[in-house]
């Protein structure tokens, strides 16, 4: 029986490794590198944390996303340079090489409690056992598709997390639904490829990052708004800097940062890719949904109780994820 077993090779999972590894601690990790990024973001997006706070996390800090550039001959700057989802994907590749050779690009196909442990089935019809299990699956296998939308057919509706690439889209009519980073690289993206795409959102308007300041920041201006990989300000700062401090807080407290704290916003970049290139449709809520003939028809509701409907090839739900923890 072997000590750990870890489900997935992500940054969280190849992370998690390289500290086991560290520690000669026994462990298996299972999946396809990078899986996450590779196969369910588009090509092109650019990442919203900051280059300083999109290391994956080796026990030494060892080999940092500033190396892997330096070593490529990636630009690179810590603040100002939005990183690349191609060049952290390689990042996450070469992160794996060298600190988590051991990866088994199997799939785990089955989990079961056995007395002492867990049976792991691989889809290669092996089974090992296991006294712990970590799993590392990501978010992308609890797609949130509203109930408007789940009886079309799949040809009329698809998640945002489908999408690694948006050019079968040229040409065709699109539309995003969704006002979060997700739906609004995507109506970016989507424009860019040639697509005729228009972006609606239940909100009176969108939300984008602040460009950081490529001046010297005064001291004062600096301990009010100190920043961190979350972003400037200090309720970023603490959630960021003291995670171990954050469950000692009262419920009542911690459920209302979490509500509050980093909605949904697209990065600062995207906004010249969306606004005044993509028709917005805002504040409208989506009621119902039909087929007729080979296109879709959205009846919206809009926040003054008028009502308005959309006709379009296919709907792109970028509505985010329910994660369920049976299963």
């Amino acid at each position: 029986m072997q000590e750990i077993a870890i489900v997935g090779a992500g940054p969280y999972g190849l992370s998690i490794a390289a500290h086991l590894r560290q520690r000669g601690i026994p462990f298996r990790i299972f999946g396809p590198p990078m899986d996450t990024w590779l196969s369910h973001m588009p090509t092109g997006m650019l990442l919203k944390s900051d280059s300083f706070a999109s290391n994956i996390y080796d026990p030494d800090g060892a080999y940092t996303l500033k190396k892997f550039c330096k070593e490529r001959g990636i630009p690179y700057a810590d603040m100002g340079l939005p990183v690349r989802l191609e060049t952290f994907s390689a990042y996450g590749l070469a992160f794996q090489e060298r600190m988590v050779p051991e990866l088994e690009r199997k799939l785990v196909v089955g989990l079961e409690r056995t007395q002492g442990g867990f049976a792991i089935r691989l889809d290669n019809g092996e089974t090992c056992l296991v006294r712990r299990v970590v799993v590392a699956v990501g978010i992308t296998h609890f797609e949130n598709l509203p109930s408007t939308l789940a009886h079309l057919p799949p040809q009329f509706v698809s998640h945002s997390a489908r999408h690694a690439d948006v050019e079968p889209f040229k040409g065709r009519n699109v539309a995003v639904l969704g006002g979060g980073a997700s739906a609004l690289d995507l109506a970016g993206l989507l424009h860019e490829a040639g697509a005729n795409v228009q972006l609606i959102a239940r909100k009176p308007a969108l939300v984008f990052h602040s460009k950081p300041g490529l001046m010297p920041r005064s001291l004062w201006r600096r301990l009010r708004h100190p920043d961190s990989g979350l972003g400037p300000g200090m309720r970023s700062r603490f959630f960021a800097n003291c995670p171990w401090a954050f469950p000692f807080l009262p419920q009542g407290l911690r459920l209302r940062a979490v509500q509050r704290a980093l909605g949904p916003s697209g990065g600062y970049f995207t906004r010249d890719m969306v606004v005044g290139k993509v028709p917005l449709l805002l504040g409208h809520t989506l009621e119902r949904t039909e087929v007729q003939g080979a296109r879709v028809h959205l009846h919206l509701r809009s926040s003054d109780g008028s009502d308005k409907e959309v006709v379009t090839e296919h709907v792109i739900a970028a509505t985010g994820y329910k994660v369920d923890l049976e299963r």
